[in-house]
């Protein structure tokens, strides 16, 4: 089926007519505001944190935890660890959550 084709000159000199007739005045329209809505982000919940020593082996697998004030004794162990077995073990900072 064929569509009927439109005549924008046609119809561009028809609104022009209208104009004419209304007196040519032009309501203006003023845009709206947009409505400022609320925002919707969490406030971040402060997550408490402990910081332990812990020993790990080249595999980054954690072997053993220690108290933050127990550092001598987690190089003992990470030294201990290292002399029994073929991969070295080291000491390193660990930060874990608490439950509240």
């Amino acid at each position: 089926m064929a569509r009927k084709i439109v005549n924008r000159r046609a119809l561009r000199e028809e609104v022009e007519a209208a104009e004419k007739a209304e007196g040519g005045k032009k309501k203006k329209v003023a845009p709206k505001k947009a409505a400022k809505r609320p925002s919707r982000a969490k406030e971040p919940v402060e997550l408490r944190k402990k910081v332990y020593w812990g020993v790990f082996n080249q595999s980054l697998k954690r072997v053993a935890t220690f108290e933050f004030n127990q550092k001598k004794e987690a190089d003992k162990k990470a030294e201990a660890l290292s002399q029994s077995g073929k991969t070295p073990h080291f000491v390193q900072k660990v930060k874990e959550t608490l439950d509240s």
